[in-house]
């Protein structure tokens, strides 16, 4: 995105967890009775990126799912629930020794 400054953007990062995070995102922002540019705007976040986290096609960043877990009223760790490792995408091999 030219123009942008590196920490506007949004990490694009499908995969089963993105869609499962944003799942819960969308579920927690309706219980609270909040359409998605009334969550853009009590947490501070652009629209089109809780858009992108609610479709899936976009990560939070830490600092994001505290922000969206503050707005919606609800703890940080709820928008995790379920989340496995099993839900990331496999880094390729690069020789590094790992625990078992």
């Amino acid at each position: 995105m030219p123009g942008h400054p590196e920490a506007c953007r949004v990490p694009r990062v499908p995969s089963a967890a993105a869609a499962h995070i944003g799942g819960l995102i969308g579920a927690q922002r309706l219980q609270a009775g909040l359409t998605q540019d009334q969550l853009a705007a009590v947490s501070g976040i652009d629209s089109s990126n809780i858009r992108a986290y609610e479709n899936g096609r976009a990560m939070p960043s830490i600092h994001s799912l505290v922000r969206l877990a503050t707005a919606v009223g609800v703890e940080p760790g709820s928008l995790l629930d379920g989340v496995t490792p099993e839900m990331f995408p496999m880094a390729p091999q690069d020789g590094r020794r790992r625990a078992n």
